[in-house]
């Protein structure tokens, strides 16, 4: 699982930087400057949760199940989330209507919170070296 985890880690960081690139770049002249910063808000939490991914893949003090839990929330909470956010920011460059389903964004920030708070239990259940 660890393996998988740090794999997906460094493909979200990868394609957060490929992504943030693109929008420097290749965006600024084609959408507003609001609709910039959107999209640079996807970004940022997509890279957020790549460098959560690396820590949790290399740690031992959380739970193999915790880790399973947290992988699947910061995986899909990272495409409902950040991939909404892409959409929207350049929903006028597209013919879909990316506002059709902007409820996922929500949904995707949701889950990047309860993958958060499923590693907040997991630390409260760790015992200091000196407890017995």
């Amino acid at each position: 699982m660890n393996k998988k985890i740090l794999i997906t880690a460094t493909l979200l960081g990868l394609t957060s930087v490929i992504l943030g690139a693109f929008a420097a770049h290749g965006l600024k002249a084609l959408i507003s400057e609001a609709s910039l910063q959107t999209f640079e808000t996807g970004v940022r939490y997509q890279m957020y949760h790549a460098l959560l991914l690396l820590f949790v893949g290399s740690t031992s003090l959380i739970t193999q199940n915790t880790k399973r839990l947290v992988f699947y929330f910061v995986l899909v909470g990272v495409f409902f989330f950040s991939g909404s956010i892409y959409g929207l920011a350049t929903n006028d460059l597209t013919s879909f209507n990316f506002k059709s389903i902007a409820l996922i964004t929500p949904i995707g920030g949701l889950l990047l919170i309860l993958a958060w708070g499923f590693l907040f239990k997991d630390f409260l259940k760790i015992k200091a070296k000196n407890d017995n």
